[in-house]
């Protein structure tokens, strides 16, 4: 297993496949993907890229935290799910996050995805809310400092 920084567009056959199945590539695309302040990681198996992760420079107004980052696009290809990969890639995400003094890190988790990050250590803040076309997500975080 091997994980490196890869380009936005590396990450589009797995968002695809995994978070935007049937619909168009160009949903793939997420805002702020190209800005200098975003790094996306691959997790590789044989030189196989089976899961992603992306971490933007976003704040929400949720927290008083200055320095914070959010995770988004974090995907693992089905037949590679339930072997812990997607933790790797999560603790990937964070010690990114440390290494750039991050106060809090960030997300909207899909509600079938909650289980996984509680087990992380990240927890709900909020209530639920709808995405279109995407489904019921709840904000989720951690402190890092």
């Amino acid at each position: 297993m091997k994980i490196k920084k890869i380009s936005s567009i590396e990450t589009y056959p797995v968002r695809h496949e995994v978070l935007r199945k049937g619909k168009p590539i160009e949903t793939c695309q997420f805002k702020g993907d190209d800005d200098e302040n975003t790094t996306h990681f691959g997790l590789f198996l044989e030189n196989k890229l089976v899961g992603i992760i992306s971490i933007f420079k976003e704040n929400n107004t949720l927290f008083s935290e200055t320095n914070q980052f959010q995770i988004r696009g974090m995907a693992v290809l089905e037949e590679f799910q339930g072997k812990g990969l997607g933790a790797e890639l999560v603790k990937e995400a964070e010690n990114h996050c440390v290494n750039l003094n991050a106060d809090l890190i960030w997300f909207n988790a899909r509600e079938n995805a909650v289980p996984f990050y509680k087990k992380l250590d990240y927890k709900i803040i909020g209530d639920s809310f709808l995405i279109p076309d995407v489904g019921i997500h709840f904000v989720m975080y951690k402190k890092i400092h």
